[in-house]
């Protein structure tokens, strides 16, 4: 994951290497201690990238500093208020969705019922900027054990120096089963990239989704509709044709 470079990549890429070569370890063999040492990893990699900055920068980013969750990565793109595309993804999350990943929305990992939520909290990660830790659930279905889950979101700065860019990861615990396994968001924690300062709560205002009306929405609504059936009549002009048959 050295530098962006516009265009897709994912687990074929030579940044990820094949991990069908080899031992793959699953999470789910070591349980809840095992991923919340991952997060920690991520997060404690991505302060080291900040040397002194705010934030650091998305170039900065390579594969070998995360190289025990390079499974569980994956670096995002804004592309619109609430949502961002997957450009880089570990084989854990194709595992999970059971197709290539690359060039989808990160809000494919959760149920639609979530998906609200989720996008105010990541739209807080690149406006604060912000980093945001959620807490995931997947519940039983057929061929599918019940799954609990986390996700890390680590702001990151484009080439260009814009907050467009996220580095982070999710991790399932338990077994995938039949895939897709999509999630509900359970909980989410925010801290601000600088200590004491305020952090922004996921409202739908801030994802951008309280939009002002159109000017053809705002006229309609004030001409107010005529209130007698002749006022209503004087609305509308009949056309008539005298013109002879033939």
């Amino acid at each position: 994951m050295s530098k962006d470079d516009g265009q897709n990549r994912g687990p074929d890429d030579p940044q990820f290497p094949d991990r069908s070569i080899g031992h793959l370890v699953h999470l789910s063999d070591f349980g809840e201690p095992q991923a919340k040492r991952v997060l920690t990893e991520l997060r404690s990699y991505w302060e080291e990238l900040r040397h002194g900055r705010a934030i650091p920068a998305r170039a900065d980013v390579e594969p070998k500093g995360i190289r025990r969750g390079l499974d569980y990565a994956f670096v995002l793109e804004r592309i619109a208020p609430g949502a961002a595309r997957i450009r880089l993804a570990g084989r854990h999350l194709v595992d999970l969705l059971g197709m290539e990943v690359r060039g989808m929305p990160i809000c494919a990992v959760v149920n639609p019922s979530s998906r609200g939520l989720f996008s105010d909290v990541l739209e807080t990660v690149f406006k604060g900027p912000q980093i945001a830790q959620l807490t995931l659930r997947s519940e039983a279905g057929y061929g599918r054990a019940a799954m609990s889950g986390h996700m890390l979101i680590l702001p990151l700065k484009s080439d260009l120096g814009d907050v467009t860019r996220a580095l982070g990861c999710v991790i399932g615990l338990g077994e995938v089963g039949r895939a897709p396994r999509r999630f509900d968001l359970v909980s989410h924690e925010l801290t601000p990239v600088i200590p004491g300062a305020e952090i922004i709560q996921p409202t739908a205002s801030a994802a951008g989704f309280a939009e002002p009306s159109s000017p053809w929405q705002a006229a309609s609504r004030a001409v107010e509709a005529p209130a007698s059936p002749e006022e209503r009549r004087a609305q509308f002009r009949v056309i008539s044709s005298d013109a002879p048959k033939g």
